[in-house]
């Protein structure tokens, strides 16, 4: 299995955008201005990860890789597709979907860590550096009452895509997605939503 290694924070202004929580809950959130100096909010140094980090997540991904070949899972679908590209969304939407992939990816790879002892001590980096990412993300959205507007369009499709994949996918098949999706979130996503509106 090959992973794209092609390879984006927030705009000036304060903005509005829908997130999809752990819980699954899709309430109203308003994304801080991602000013140098703005409070809380460093998701700009992602846009590139260290030497160090990237090769932490490629043994991890080969590791993974092992692994599902001994499953030898049957899967039919991609949850992330070739067209999965987060310049397709407004700048404002990009945050949205980053937090629920970077949110799903965590889960899964827990839950494989979790599943296979052969894991743990490889994955344990890698999960740090996401669990770092996401929180830093998250310092960036205040979530708002859910009574406010819905994400509509390619926004709502991809957040539900991402919200229901735990109850269509088997889990061989869905950390089939998500370690065949790891480097394009960490050098494509991630670095979009970094880059801010000069991600296009």
């Amino acid at each position: 299995m090959k992973l794209d290694m092609t390879g984006g924070c927030m705009p000036v202004l304060v903005l509005m955008a829908a997130v999809l929580t752990v819980t699954g809950a899709v309430p109203v959130a308003r994304l801080r201005r991602a000013l140098p100096d703005a409070r809380g909010c460093h998701i700009a140094q992602f846009k590139s990860l260290s030497p160090q980090e990237l090769q932490a997540f490629k043994r991890a991904k080969d590791a993974l890789e092992e692994s599902l070949l001994l499953k030898d899972s049957k899967c039919r679908s991609r949850l992330f597709p070739r067209t999965w590209d987060l310049r397709q969304l407004q700048v404002t939407e990009r945050p949205v979907v980053l937090e629920a992939e970077l949110a799903l990816t965590l889960k899964v790879l827990e839950a494989a860590a979790d599943a296979d002892s052969a894991l743990v001590d490889v994955l344990d980096q890698p999960l740090h550096t996401l669990h770092h990412i996401l929180s830093q993300l998250r310092a960036c959205i205040q979530p708002q009452p859910t009574a406010g507007p819905r994400p509509r369009g390619r926004l709502h499709h991809w957040l539900h895509r991402l919200q229901e994949a735990p109850k269509k996918e088997s889990p061989g098949c869905l950390e089939a997605s998500v370690t065949f999706n790891l480097f394009r979130l960490l050098t494509r996503d991630l670095k979009c939503v970094a880059s801010g509106d000069l991600c296009v």
